[in-house]
């Protein structure tokens, strides 16, 4: 296959990897649009009116890829600064380490005892394929751990109930568990901290997760940029894009990475598709910043994220974000940054939320209310894409239609596929795309065939 005026939508990273790429590979004939000023996407940073740094969620930096390397290397340099993950769970006013099936032994009593009995009734699960997330998570952790923190967290981060959510997404993101390793942790009262690809992890020295993105941008042709240019329509028939200045442009293969389903909204000439736009489902996403003048309180001086599944609380994580650069908050300050999901099933209330996260903040003892000193808010209507029960079946149709259009759907909404989302999975999936487009190769990210190996030919 091969293409001649490639267009990309979208200055995330999916859309900034194509870019790269094609720059690499010396395909001059391309054009990138986005809708906002500058580059990032979901991936972009802001600072306020106070000079605190705010991330559009709890970004980190780690690589599957050597190419995903090698691009933030030219970027960034040696700007970085680089972290040993410390994760904790915050619920009945204590801490345990994450991830927390590792680390019962802190529990009250009676519920450690609850999750060990749960563990070992696993002997005698149900050994059958199991049909829904809720179902993977009894299977595989017991009615224990479920109870006590597995069903109220993911409740809280997804913004719907696990039995609504398929098994096909959780690859390396769900730690399972050694019965042995967890009674001896509990006889010794040993805390187990290691797991997870992300054991380590860096982050930009200034400008946030942003910064990254920001400097991809400058390193490609301004000429072939175009920013404030939203798409409001998509002629496939024709393979012409239509931007909301009145533009016309054409194209013979479109990389996009618009939500998914706003993108079947827009495409004109291809009505079947379009019918599969209300079923896909997503949570939206509320970051609220909290400023703080003084220091870090003692308890949080090294920590990185945590987790919170008590209801009480409405964040389901919060990131001490001035531990991740000295420079995501003015001298003398600290910070604090708040994750809250929303759905149909899980309102939030845009007037009280900013309240709330400070309270439910001062009520588990991280702060006091007089040293707050900034409050920042971004609501994301697009925030998790959820891998709901027909998730698969609706993707491989809809992606069968839009191969035939030959546009190639990508990135963490644009592929709606959360278990490759990540920045180096989005950046890939940019990568990999323009070579599927150009010469025929398979798009490993995308398809799930993820390798540490994994590298693009040199140009």
């Amino acid at each position: 296959m091969s293409a001649d005026q490639i267009v990309i939508i979208g200055a995330g990273p999916t859309g900034l990897g194509a870019a790269w790429r094609l720059q690499e590979r010396g395909h001059t004939n391309w054009t990138l649009i986005e809708a906002a000023p500058e580059a990032g996407g979901l991936a972009s940073s802001v600072i306020d009116a106070q000079g605190f740094t705010w991330d559009l969620g709890g970004h980190v930096l780690f690589s599957h890829y050597r190419y995903f390397d090698d691009v933030m290397a030219a970027a960034l340099g040696d700007a970085w600064v680089e972290h040993v993950r410390e994760a904790w769970v915050w619920m009945r006013d204590r801490w345990i380490p994450y991830p927390f099936q590792n680390n019962i032994w802190r529990l009250p009593d009676a519920e450690r005892q609850a999750c060990v009995d749960g563990l070992r009734a696993l002997e005698h699960a149900d050994a059958s394929k199991p049909a829904t997330f809720r179902e993977w998570l009894l299977r595989s952790f017991g009615q224990g751990i479920c109870d006590t923190f597995l069903f109220p967290y993911n409740r809280k981060v997804w913004a719907y109930d696990p039995s609504a959510l398929n098994v096909a997404w959780m690859g390396e993101r769900v730690a399972t568990v050694n019965l042995p390793r967890i009674l001896e942790n509990i006889a010794l009262e040993r805390d187990e901290v290691s797991w997870g690809p992300n054991s380590t992890f860096r982050f930009p020295l200034h400008g946030g997760t942003g910064a990254i993105w920001r400097a991809v941008q400058q390193r490609l042709p301004a000429e072939r940029l175009h920013f404030n240019c939203a798409v409001m329509k998509i002629d496939s028939r024709n393979r012409r894009i239509e931007t909301a200045r009145g533009e016309t442009i054409a194209y013979d293969a479109l990389i996009s990475t618009i939500p998914l389903d706003t993108l079947l909204t827009m495409i004109d000439g291809y009505e079947p598709i379009k019918a599969a736009a209300p079923l896909f489902v997503h949570s939206s996403s509320h970051i609220v910043g909290v400023g703080l003048k003084g220091t870090v309180p003692e308890a949080l001086k090294t920590k990185c994220w945590i987790y919170f599944p008590e209801p009480d609380v409405p964040f389901y994580r919060a990131t001490v974000f001035s531990n991740y650069s000295p420079n995501n908050a003015p001298a003398g300050h600290w910070s604090l940054m708040a994750e809250v999901s929303e759905s149909g099933e899980k309102p939030v209330s845009m007037e009280t939320i900013v309240d709330d996260v400070v309270t439910a903040f001062e009520r588990c003892g991280f702060i006091e209310r007089a040293n707050v000193t900034s409050r920042w808010h971004r609501r994301l209507e697009h925030g998790y894409p959820t891998p709901w029960l027909e998730r698969d079946d609706v993707l491989d149709e809809v992606e069968q239609a839009l191969q035939a259009a030959n546009i190639f759907s990508r990135g963490r909404f644009g592929a709606w596929k959360y278990e490759v989302s990540n920045q180096d999975h989005s950046l890939m999936q940019g990568v990999e795309a323009v070579e599927r487009i150009l010469t025929g190769a398979a798009e490993r990210t995308y398809n799930g065939e993820m390798s540490s190996d994994l590298t693009m030919g040199r140009i």
